[in-house]
């Protein structure tokens, strides 16, 4: 061969290797919040930095990725809409903050929310709500402002969220609201003032998905709350399982209103849970009117049907572990009851059965009120 011949051969093959790493890098766009002006110092306000990135990730015809290294990231109010032209996806290694100072978010409802955004993937990472201080103004009676949920998906779809830890929340800590497919795994949700914050709440048309969490206090895991309006979707195909709760003032709940209502909750699974010293396990509650305003003497006209609890495990806080309490008008039906265990200290547990219709199998303590 020619000089001349390896030297055109030497230079088609450089010309392919970065056609190559072209195309990848086209296929598989990857933008670093660090680029966009982020700083992990965790008081430089990165919300601008991280729109920004979000605004190159969702605009990009190919999938895309958000890198988030190590550090602090503080972060105001932030709205990440769709829909996308791709895929995204957030690597989050580091942690993002919100600010201390609860009235900067006050009674807004969120910190950080995605809307309308379908075929997003969330890995690892720590949300830090900072909502301590919002809760001892709470607990103090003073005059608080209601606080914001930490991570809210509003009409979203595909959504899988893996590895990611969400703490001190002001209000909620994940919300899943009128989404389709919703996948939640191994996640951790820390709050360590009892009684401080609801976990997860999903309402409004939660259609197939799953959920997997791990807690500490707070509330775990409520479906509501549903009935608040007359005119509202249902929550159907609902799953949550394999999950650990520590502490807890609620665990498995399903939440109305006591008014009339067209909403529903209808196939959920509930299975492969364990309750450390919680204090309301299972529980459905139709009869919630909260300070008696708009709603006493009324029953909720929400329909709960098909919802069953399997292989669910531990210890309660309070003697009555399994409570449902289901509205005259409306009563639950075909709740099913397998393999349940949960004890209450050295006395026997208790269940607690209002307008609800069931079956058991397998090995059920306390004893089904079904």
């Amino acid at each position: 061969m020619t000089m001349a011949k390896i030297i055109n051969s030497l230079v088609f093959l450089l010309f392919f290797i970065l056609f190559q790493l072209s195309s990848s890098s086209a296929a598989n766009s990857v933008y670093n919040v660090i680029n966009f002006g982020a700083i992990a110092d965790g008081s430089s306000d990165s919300t601008k930095s991280f729109l920004s990135a979000w605004a190159a990730a969702c605009g990009s015809t190919n999938p895309s990725t958000i890198i988030v290294p190590n550090g602090n990231y503080f972060l105001n109010q932030a709205n990440f809409n769709g829909p996308c032209k791709s895929s995204v996806t957030f690597r989050i290694t580091g942690t993002l903050v919100a600010p201390s100072n609860y009235a900067k978010l006050g009674s807004s409802g969120l910190w950080l929310a995605f809307n309308q955004v379908h075929g997003l993937s969330i890995y690892g990472g720590t949300l830090d709500g900072q909502g301590t201080a919002l809760w001892a103004c709470k607990a103090a009676g003073k005059n608080c402002p209601f606080g914001a949920s930490s991570l809210t998906f509003n009409a979203a779809s595909n959504v899988l969220i893996n590895g990611l830890t969400l703490k001190n929340s002001q209000l909620y800590h994940l919300v899943i609201n009128g989404c389709d497919n919703v996948n939640v795994q191994g996640v951790k949700i820390i709050a360590p003032v009892h009684g401080q914050g609801p976990i997860a709440k999903a309402q409004r048309s939660i259609r197939p998905g799953e959920l997997g969490l791990s807690s500490s206090s707070g509330w775990v895991y409520s479906i509501g709350s549903l009935g608040k309006g007359q005119n509202e979707a249902g929550v159907v195909n609902v799953t949550v399982k394999t999950a650990v709760f520590t502490g807890s003032q609620n665990g498995l709940r399903i939440k109305t209103w006591a008014r009339p209502s067209t909403g529903f909750v209808k196939g959920v699974v509930f299975k492969h849970v364990f309750m450390r010293n919680v204090e309301n396990p299972v529980i459905i509650d139709q009869n919630y009117c909260p300070d008696n305003e708009n709603c006493p003497n009324q029953v909720s006209g929400v329909k709960i049907s098909q919802v069953s609890y399997s292989d669910i495990q531990g210890t309660s806080a309070t003697q009555v572990a399994v409570k449902f309490d289901c509205s005259a008008s409306n009563p639950c039906k075909g709740i099913e009851l397998q393999d349940v265990k949960l004890t209450y200290g050295n006395s026997a547990a208790k269940s607690s059965c209002k307008n609800a219709d069931g079956t058991t199998s397998g090995f059920v303590v306390p004893p089904s009120c079904l």
